[in-house]
């Protein structure tokens, strides 16, 4: 093993980000994505590198030479990223949601492994005393525990090829890749970790690798999010309308991936937007056939839980549907009542027309606007 072209890279950018509230590892940092930032520094020790991604990616490639898609779960995704690595004596795996990884880090892995190691993974030394729980009955503590015994460890992680391919061999799962390589036997060994090295889990974890961002996990407690949404008519005159979780009989109805309920859209957009979460397309995409015709009573119970992950409450929503016709006054307290039923606080409804003005004044669309106030619990 000489350079780099007996190295091949796995960056694993297939995860959905339940926790942080979106694909975390498309998040831009200084004009480029996370997952580019990790490309390049994979590349420093790397002939090849191999990107897997979620099966709706629709990017460039990151800077790639490969793109796959991933699986269900972080080891299926290394697996499919295994598959383009027969020619490599050493496969470096790394999360992409770790961009600041340095050339250095993964230079030290990659030359544990040409050293003699099986496998090579960045430790840090715990700091905060270690306690062992129990698992139920309250978390009670257990045992205090010798912390110099342990490490927390990251990635990048380097592997001699046909150890790990042997340790993936069996369909197994863990938390990284060097737990199914300690599991054949094999030899792993550690190399200094970085301290910045962090890795995006939760919303505010983006401002710990760009402090540019607004860390907003210290914000004020009261958080206020705005939502605008406007949707076509349809032509289909079969075609329901759906208005605030309501169905408005005087129709017709919108054009949309799911039910086209432009006002629960609008409603979903401010409550993502107060918790910092993105946007309605980040979390539910047109390109993802889950979402097809659902109703947007789904759409708005999923926010929600996104929302309440997030660590807030929500207080309060205020909304306005913008419509020449069909004549919505009749329909607004049952909508008010509706939204208000799955929020679980009051959600005033409003209405008001465009005065002939625009593709609303023409009937070409309906469009909304909404506000929501959370607090940090």
């Amino acid at each position: 093993m000489s350079d780099a072209a007996d190295v091949v890279a796995v960056v694993v950018a297939a995860g959905r980000g339940k926790r942080y509230g979106g694909a975390k590892q498309f998040e831009v940092i200084d004009g480029v994505t996370v997952a580019a930032h990790s490309v390049r520094a994979a590349r420093s020790v790397a002939g090849r590198v191999v990107l897997v991604v979620p099966a709706d990616y629709r990017g460039d490639g990151e800077g790639a030479d490969v793109v796959v898609t991933g699986g269900e779960t972080r080891a299926a995704s290394v697996r499919a990223g295994l598959s383009e690595c027969a020619a490599a004596e050493v496969v470096v795996v790394h999360d992409a949601a770790r961009p600041r990884a340095t050339n250095e880090l993964f230079a030290a892995v990659v030359a544990a492994v040409r050293d003699g190691a099986d496998g090579a993974v960045p430790a840090l030394a715990l700091t905060d005393t270690l306690k062992r729980v129990s698992v139920s009955g309250g978390r009670d503590v257990v045992a205090t525990e010798d912390r110099g015994a342990f490490v927390t460890v990251q990635t990048p992680q380097a592997f001699r090829r046909d150890v790990l391919t042997r340790a993936h061999a069996g369909g197994g799962e863990a938390s990284d890749d060097a737990a199914l390589v300690e599991a054949l036997g094999a030899r792993v060994v550690t190399v200094p970790g970085q301290a910045a090295n962090v890795k995006l889990t939760e919303p505010g974890d983006l401002h710990r690798v760009d402090p540019t961002r607004v860390d907003f996990t210290v914000a004020a407690p009261w958080r206020v999010g705005q939502g605008i949404d406007l949707h076509r008519v349809s032509d289909d005159p079969d075609r329901a309308l759906w208005l605030a979780l309501v169905r408005v009989p005087a129709g017709p109805g919108l054009v949309g991936h799911s039910d086209a309920d432009v006002a629960t859209h609008a409603l979903c957009d401010a409550l993502l937007g107060a918790a910092n979460l993105g946007d309605l397309g980040r979390h539910f995409p047109d390109t993802d056939p889950q979402w097809r015709g659902v109703s947007s009573r789904h759409l708005l119970v999923h926010t929600l839980e996104r929302v309440r992950e997030a660590g807030f409450a929500v207080t309060s929503g205020d909304l306005t549907i913008i419509a020449d016709r069909p004549r919505l006054g009749p329909y607004l307290d049952e909508m008010s009542r509706a939204l208000s039923e799955v929020v679980g606080v009051a959600v005033s409804v409003k209405a008001t027309s465009a005065e002939g003005l625009g593709s609303i004044g023409r009937v070409e669309g309906i469009g909304a606007s909404a506000v929501a106030v959370v607090r940090a619990r």
